[in-house]
């Protein structure tokens, strides 16, 4: 997925937002090419797009001044899109408590107003997304829909899998990994693409954090479904040493309940599942996940 998309695979704000879909949108989704925006909304859907180019501190503010931009509007499914799409941009990366809370309440009021119809126990992504911020970025957010408490339920059964999921795999020096025998160390297991911005913008970090920790024992796993041919250049030519393994079938991202990149585990010397992100975490919040780990 490119430019313009959600790194996280949000059929419902993705399907509306721009012609390119993912195979893992649902098909149901598939015929709805774009969204016409209003006069009002479309400076929003503008600077939405522009987003990721901004230096980290204009970022935030923009994105505080796009979430109060988003409430003024008038009650339509667009409005419900902006905020969704806002929510999704809002956790690549640290923009402060502040920001996000804002965003989080831009989201929940959305979805107050008006929220996707689903079934009871699946709920809709732009739900999961506002259970997310709850449940992993510690944000305040109420909702009396049935569909919230459903997809809380989500995220901690999603949890429950990934303590409990297990792997076994190669990295390109031909060194089999597999996770249960890793206890005694600190493991993060990081899931990412080449194709992928913030999976990019965030493996510097990850390699600064492998070459200070890993003889503390850190052990830095990342994963990718992607094929060698396009993953191998790309390492070689970045220089970066943790190890990197291959998921071509997608076995151990479904077992994690991977539904969208970057995303990170970190596992403590028990092998208990003690810190997790749900989008690109700068070096400060992957060292404060590690120190969740004992790692300081």
């Amino acid at each position: 997925m490119h430019n313009f998309l959600p790194l996280r695979l949000k059929s419902f704000v993705v399907a509306l937002l721009i012609p390119l879909v993912s195979a893992a949108v649902g098909a149901s989704l598939l015929a709805q090419q774009k969204i016409v925006f209003s006069p009002q909304e479309q400076p929003i859907a503008d600077q939405l797009r522009g987003l990721r180019k901004l230096d980290d501190n204009v970022r935030a503010r923009v994105t505080r001044d796009l979430a109060s931009e988003i409430r003024a509007l008038p009650t339509t499914p667009n409005k419900l899109i902006l905020a969704g799409h806002l929510a999704n941009l809002s956790t690549e990366g640290d923009f402060g408590r502040e920001t996000l809370q804002e965003v989080t309440k831009t989201l929940a009021l959305a979805l107050r107003e008006q929220y996707p119809p689903g079934a009871r126990g699946k709920p809709e992504d732009l739900f999961v997304e506002l259970a997310s911020l709850v449940r992993y970025e510690h944000m305040q957010a109420e909702s009396d829909n049935p569909q919230f408490a459903d997809a809380l339920a989500k995220l901690e059964a999603d949890d429950a899998a990934r303590q409990n999921a297990d792997f076994m795999l190669t990295d390109f020096q031909g060194k089999s990994w597999h996770l249960r025998d890793l206890k005694g160390k600190v493991v993060l297991v990081n899931f990412w693409a080449t194709w992928c911005p913030p999976c990019r913008k965030e493996m510097p970090d990850l390699q600064a954090l492998y070459d200070k920790y890993r003889d503390q024992g850190l052990v830095v796993l990342a994963i990718s479904d992607e094929e060698t041919a396009k993953v191998s250049p790309f390492i070689s030519e970045r220089k970066f040493t943790y190890p990197i393994l291959l998921d071509a079938g997608r076995k151990v991202n479904d077992a994690f309940v991977v539904e969208g990149i970057p995303k990170s585990f970190v596992y403590d010397r028990e092998g208990k599942l003690v810190a997790q992100s749900i989008d690109m975490r700068t070096r400060g919040q992957f060292e404060q996940m590690l120190a969740q780990a004992g790692l300081r």
